[in-house]
């Protein structure tokens, strides 16, 4: 057993906002890679805490962080809540990783995004990504109806957008309510179906192309899908990262063989997660050895 030591800390936003992160510490090895795990819509970060441990069992320090609205976030959400994806990569993400950097100093930081998470990492290294070295895309994929197939997009498509329209007459989607998720800003709401209708990040409130700014991107990337996952099929999760045709992928399909017969979903992997751990580990010291990639097609390998 590893020993960790555990402690939280509290970010501050340049808007008012707080965040809390949690940070699972290596006692010895204070170089070692820090991870930065980054939670899927209406998940709280304390989910993660089986995942954080099987990740900081091989040698990593690792950092949860709830996303606003959520968890221990200092905004409630309810109507007159006023925030989109815009303000979780530029200024929450921008002040998370900060802190990050300056606790770690002399680590390499590593992103890890679940499902919107995951989205959120990738708008991030497209918008801004200095001091992150990586990113890994877990059971995160594009919205985009078209993506899952014939009647799985009419699906998605149509719940998509009744959301918006719930949440933009409600004020905020009733997540709880509705046992969706859970209580969401209206405007993030309406970006995910607008991404899910048009296939691109346009982000309110924003004035830069984010299609533009991902197709710059240019650092590593694993990009796990699952086994089971309706929500994040292989194709979906293609679809995000070519929007990253710069960027060094490396593609990988998380089975239910490699999880012992277990059964997997978009959000049962978390319980059954230290093969995606040995995977992250394996990418990661392939990453910081120069060899990520070497002698194949990065964008073939594990393909489901």
């Amino acid at each position: 057993m590893v020993d960790v030591v555990r402690r939280r800390e509290v970010v501050p936003v340049e808007d008012g906002t707080r965040l809390e992160l949690e940070v699972f510490e290596q006692v010895e090895g204070r170089e070692a890679p820090v991870l930065l795990c980054l939670p899927a819509m209406g998940v709280p970060a304390r989910y993660y805490e089986p995942f954080a441990l099987e990740l900081h069992r091989r040698g990593f320090h690792v950092v949860t962080s709830d996303l606003r609205g959520h968890g221990a976030s200092s905004v409630r959400v309810g109507r007159g809540t006023d925030f989109g994806y815009y303000e979780m990569v530029a200024r929450d993400l921008g002040a998370v990783v900060r802190a990050v950097r300056a606790a770690f100093q002399d680590s390499p930081l590593f992103l890890v995004g679940h499902s919107l998470g995951g989205q959120l990492g990738s708008l991030y290294l497209g918008l801004e990504g200095e001091g992150v070295r990586g990113l890994v895309l877990v059971a995160a994929s594009s919205v985009y109806y078209r993506n899952y197939g014939a009647l799985g997009g009419v699906k998605v498509l149509l719940g998509t957008q009744l959301a918006a329209v719930i949440a933009t007459v409600w004020g905020y989607f009733p997540g709880r309510r509705l046992r969706f998720a859970d209580n969401e800003s209206a405007r993030v709401i309406q970006d995910w179906a607008r991404q899910a209708r048009t296939g691109r990040y346009v982000l309110s409130g924003a004035a830069q192309d984010f299609e533009a700014l991902l197709a710059r991107v240019e650092r590593p990337v694993l990009a796990i899908s699952v086994d089971g996952d309706s929500l994040a099929p292989p194709a979906a999760v293609d679809h995000l990262y070519g929007k990253m045709p710069r960027a060094r992928v490396v593609r990988w399909h998380f089975t239910q063989s490699d999880a012992g017969g277990a059964h997997l979903d978009h959000f049962r992997w978390v319980r059954h997660g230290a093969p995606v751990a040995a995977r992250i580990a394996g990418w990661v010291g392939e990453v910081l050895a120069g060899e990520a990639g070497a002698g194949q097609d990065p964008r073939t390998e594990g393909r489901p």
